[in-house]
C-alpha cells in the first residue's frame, strides 16, 4: 500500500526542525537513551531521532512509508552515530522477522496510523520477549475542555490537514491493551508554554513485551 502526503511531508520536515529547537530534541534523546542491540524505528519520518541513538545500538532499521520523508531519512542516515538501514513499510506490516528486535521506537506516529491495535500488535510481533517499546506521542487530554476541543479537531479538518493525524487517541491504553507492560511514563505539555492546542498533551515512556 502506497502512502503519499507530499504537502504534509514538506511542512513536517520544516516543522520538526522548529520543534526540536523548542525542546523536542531533548525528548528525542530521552526516547532512545540506554537502548541496546537491534532497533526498529517505525515511521522514522525525516530522521530527527537518528543523531540521538547511543553507541550501544548495533543497528537501526528505520521504516518510513512516505516517499519524500523517506528520501530525507535516507540522506540523513550516513551521519547517524550508529548503522542505519532505511526501508519502505507500514506500521501494520513491518518488514521484520518475528522476535528479532531488541527495541521498537514509535515517535509521533501512533496518532496517524489507521489502526493503533494492528500497529501495536505488529510491534509486539517483531520484539523479542523482554524487548522494549519506546514511545513519544501526543495523546488524549486529561482535562474535559481540551478533550472536547480534540474531538472537534478530529471530526473536522485536523486529520485532513495533518495526513490522518488524530489528537484524541488514548495511546497509553492502547499500548496496554496490546499486551505490553508500561514500565515508565511521563506526561507533559508541548510546547510547554502558551495556550495548549489540541496536540499539546504528550507522553514519553517505555513498555515491555512480557
Amino acid at each position: 500500500m502506497a502512502v503519499s502526503h507530499p504537502i504534509f511531508a514538506r511542512v513536517f520536515a520544516r516543522a520538526s526542525v522548529a520543534m526540536d529547537r523548542a525542546g523536542a530534541a531533548a525528548h528525542r534523546r530521552r526516547l532512545v537513551a540506554g537502548l541496546r542491540g537491534r532497533v526498529v524505528e517505525v515511521g522514522a519520518g525525516n530522521g530527527r531521532n537518528l543523531p540521538h541513538y547511543p553507541s550501544t545500538v548495533t543497528g537501526v532499521l528505520a521504516v518510513e512509508p512516505e516517499p519524500r520523508l523517506r528520501a530525507v531519512l535516507r540522506a540523513a542516515a550516513p551521519d547517524a552515530p550508529v548503522p542505519v538501514t532505511v526501508a519502505a513499510g507500514l506500521a501494520e506490516a513491518l518488514p521484520v522477522a518475528d522476535a528479532s528486535a531488541d527495541a521498537v521506537v514509535l515517535s509521533l506516529v501512533l496518532c496517524s496510523v489507521p489502526d493503533q491495535a494492528v500497529a501495536l500488535r505488529e510491534a509486539r510481533r517483531v520484539l523479542r520477549p523482554g524487548g522494549q517499546l519506546r514511545f513519544y506521542e501526543h495523546v488524549v487530554a486529561e482535562t474535559p475542555g481540551l478533550r472536547r476541543a480534540q474531538r472537534v479537531a478530529d471530526a473536522t479538518l485536523w486529520p485532513f490537514c495533518c495526513a490522518g493525524c488524530h489528537t484524541a487517541r488514548d495511546t497509553v491504553a492502547a499500548i496496554r491493551a496490546a499486551g505490553f507492560t508500561v514500565a515508565e511514563l511521563d506526561r507533559f505539555r508541548f510546547p510547554p508554554t502558551g495556550i495548549p492546542g489540541p496536540a499539546a498533551p504528550h507522553v514519553l515512556g517505555t513498555a515491555v513485551r512480557p
